[in-house]
């Protein structure tokens, strides 16, 4: 069970708690804006950090006292993404940010998770040698990146 933390040369792995929650792709700006008001999901010199999933397909059917009221087949709806985020082992932030998700979000019954995890954390240390780092590439991370299609 994870339960502490521990530390290496260049790392430290904290407890932490992941959120993840399930939304059509045009809900996750609206979504990510509501929870960053809380936290601002920060991570060493970077801030609102969060990762978000190709486009998937979500499979549900409307029971009796859904709002769309009783179906009898199956629906399959195209261009539901997964979004995920780490928070500080706090329930009290916890509590706020699935409120503030629940609100922000279109569905009557949105798929929101939360888990324990050790998550890394860089201590700072000075490697502007190393030649792994982004940095002392000639990679494509200086190009401007192609715009994400909302269509996809």
């Amino acid at each position: 069970m994870i339960d502490s933390g521990f530390e290496t040369k260049s790392v430290r792995m904290e407890l932490l708690l992941l959120v993840t929650f399930q939304a059509p792709v045009g809900d996750v700006d609206r979504i990510m804006q509501a929870v960053v008001a809380i936290a601002p999901l920060t991570m060493g010199k970077y801030d609102s950090n969060a990762y978000q999933s190709a486009h998937g397909i979500e499979r549900y059917r409307p029971l009796e006292g859904a709002a769309a009221g009783a179906e009898a087949e199956l629906r399959r709806r195209p261009g539901t993404v997964e979004v995920s985020f780490e928070l500080p082992d706090d329930q009290a932030l916890a509590a706020r940010i699935v409120e503030a998700i629940f609100q922000a979000h279109s569905y009557q019954e949105p798929v929101i998770r939360i888990q324990p995890i050790l998550a890394s954390r860089s201590k700072g240390l000075d490697d502007r040698s190393n030649p792994n780092r982004w940095w002392n590439t000639t990679g494509d991370w200086k190009k401007a990146a192609p715009p994400v299609r909302e269509d996809a």
